[in-house]
């Protein structure tokens, strides 16, 4: 059996020191990619290939939830500003998230909504976009 594990408290210091503090592109595209990674591709879910991340788990929470949910997911849209990406994008950004948000507010459509619709995934995807147009030197291979 299995011993349950601790992590260990210089494991948590030294991944928050790896997280960019710059207002540069990159480090930009770096964080955006970690909140991706963490809202949308946590957990693989066993003997699938698919996978979940903390805003499918914390959609599970009535409305509480939900609304966690679209907070964490409004910070995408807060680095979007930061880069001055255009009010076009910045309302399709918007608009993923407070539909995200109204399908959370329904019970089990919501819960399914968050392994379908998965709203910050499709907002990386436009700030990637943005990034490789207006910013080449940030982009990485195999996104």
């Amino acid at each position: 059996m299995a011993r349950p594990t601790r992590m260990a408290s210089s494991t948590i210091r030294n991944a928050a020191r790896s997280i960019p503090t710059g207002t540069d592109p990159a480090a930009v595209r770096r964080r955006v990619d970690g909140m991706h990674q963490l809202l949308e591709r946590s957990f693989k879910i066993p003997g699938t290939n698919q996978h979940v991340g903390l805003d499918a788990l914390i959609g599970l929470i009535p409305v509480g939830g939900d609304l966690i949910g679209a907070m964490l997911g409004f910070y995408m849209v807060w680095e979007a500003r930061n880069l001055k990406m255009s009010r076009m994008a910045m309302s399709r950004m918007v608009g993923n998230v407070a539909l995200d948000f109204l399908l959370g507010l329904v019970p089990g459509v919501g819960d399914a909504a968050d392994f379908f619709f998965r709203s910050n995934t499709r907002n990386v995807r436009i700030i990637r976009k943005h990034l490789d147009r207006h910013y080449p030197s940030t982009a990485t291979v195999g996104q």
